[in-house]
């Protein structure tokens, strides 16, 4: 679609008065926060990011800590689950070993993960989405891709206005801001949620999308890890802009596994289509122990409250899976990943714990451990899978019947007798 002749199309992202190309506050409501472009109309692509999710919504519940750096977290031999703007500023990141984010930022206020209360808030989000179109595409538990294509007549405006009237409604009434990315494909529309965050809102045509990624590494085009981009760097593709001085046919002789795609992402091009309900493929808990464990009886009590939680989890999203994965990583970084397929998908804690006791039983040989998980994949909606033969009834009603308790009289309401209370942090 050409549209370099075009006047851009120009909102108010606030009250979504319509404004001449050249405004710089909306004449309505005197908001600085206006969205201009000339392929405006024409874009139904959009991907949709929630700003520091986990953070976001600890500020959210305490105001007090509103203004303060934030980092979600385990304990010093952990890692950066999430990090507020704020403590962004200091240099902490997603996924920093904890004591370096302390160490950046001493002031930091850290808070342990509430992965029950952020799935929740996720799915009040991802109802809001599905309230503008069917076509919502989950990528994790604060983003999405949407496809807005043929939502104009019943919505009464183009998707952008959808989309800014979206953003507005979900930091008034969910208590959480986002930012969004339009185009008029996934890769553009990824790449746009990125451009103004936080509370972003950008668009971005193919037809500017050229020049814009010229100057970009490699390794900015989704599934070009490590090994690739030195692989590419050896042929002399370094930046994107040599990908597309590159001629498409030689392209696929030297990279026959990903030469079109990659010639196709370097000019912007992407045909994949946004495919709904997706969903996730694995839920799963682990923990980052503060000094090594060897000890199979202390970690098996770690391993029941892990259990516990990814079942919680798994009931809360009213899911159940058929492949049972315990995780282990060694005092020397080294990791370990067992898994079991089991006959019927589970929820149960007892059961995801069995089966991870066993694979953990199996890997006790002296190693000393610093992290331990365990996870549920291969899901599937429904919430009785597992009550399959008698003895799986009867615990699957006991499990249920304390999960009730919980709800009603507390956590701490009916505790099983191997659950752990020791010292263990991080999850």
């Amino acid at each position: 679609m050409n549209t370099l002749g075009r006047e851009a199309t120009c909102f108010c992202r606030d009250c979504l008065a319509d404004l001449a190309p050249s405004a710089r506050r909306c004449g309505e409501c005197g908001s600085p926060r206006l969205l201009s472009h000339r392929a405006l109309p024409g874009l139904t692509i959009a991907h949709i990011d929630c700003d520091a999710f986990y953070a976001t919504v600890e500020k959210r519940d305490n105001p007090e800590i509103a203004d303060k750096p934030v980092i979600i977290g385990g304990g010093k031999r952990g890692v950066v689950s999430a990090a507020c703007y704020i403590a962004r500023t200091f240099g902490v990141r997603s996924a920093m070993p904890m004591f370096k984010a302390l160490a950046l930022c001493p002031s930091a206020i850290v808070i342990p993960p509430d992965m029950a209360k952020y799935v929740r808030v996720g799915r009040e989000v991802r109802h809001a989405m599905l309230a503008l179109t069917p076509l919502v595409e989950p990528l994790s538990i604060d983003e999405a891709f949407l496809d807005l294509s043929g939502t104009q007549r019943v919505h009464g405006m183009i998707p952008a206005k959808v989309l800014a009237r979206f953003a507005r409604e979900v930091e008034r009434n969910i208590g959480i801001t986002v930012s969004v990315g339009l185009s008029c494909n996934k890769f553009l529309a990824k790449i746009a949620s990125d451009l103004d965050k936080p509370r972003g809102f950008a668009a971005l045509d193919q037809a500017e999308a050229k020049a814009m990624l010229a100057d970009r590494p490699v390794g900015f085009i989704f599934g070009v890890g490590p090994a690739t981009q030195e692989r590419l760097s050896q042929r002399g593709f370094r930046t994107i802009a040599d990908l597309q001085r590159a001629d498409e046919t030689e392209l696929m002789k030297q990279f026959p596994s990903e030469g079109r795609r990659l010639w196709r992402l370097a000019r912007g091009m992407d045909d994949r289509r946004v495919v709904a309900d997706r969903g996730a493929k694995t839920i799963s808990s682990e923990t980052t122990f503060d000094n090594d464990v060897r000890d199979f009886a202390t970690l098996e009590k770690v391993l029941w409250r892990l259990s516990e939680k990814v079942s919680a989890r798994l009931k809360n999203g009213e899911l159940a899976g058929g492949t049972i994965t315990l995780k282990l990583k060694t005092a020397d970084f080294r990791q370990r990943t067992r898994s079991q397929s089991i006959h019927a998908p589970t929820q149960l804690a007892a059961k995801i714990f069995a089966i991870s006791r066993d694979l953990l039983a199996r890997e006790i040989d002296g190693t000393a451990f610093r992290l331990m998980g365990t996870g549920v994949s291969a899901l599937r909606m429904g919430s009785q899978a597992d009550d399959t033969d008698m003895l799986d009834r009867r615990a699957a009603h006991a499990e249920r019947a304390i999960d009730d308790l919980r709800k009603k009289f507390g956590s701490s309401a009916v505790i099983r007798g191997i659950a752990y209370d020791g010292p263990e942090k991080g999850e």
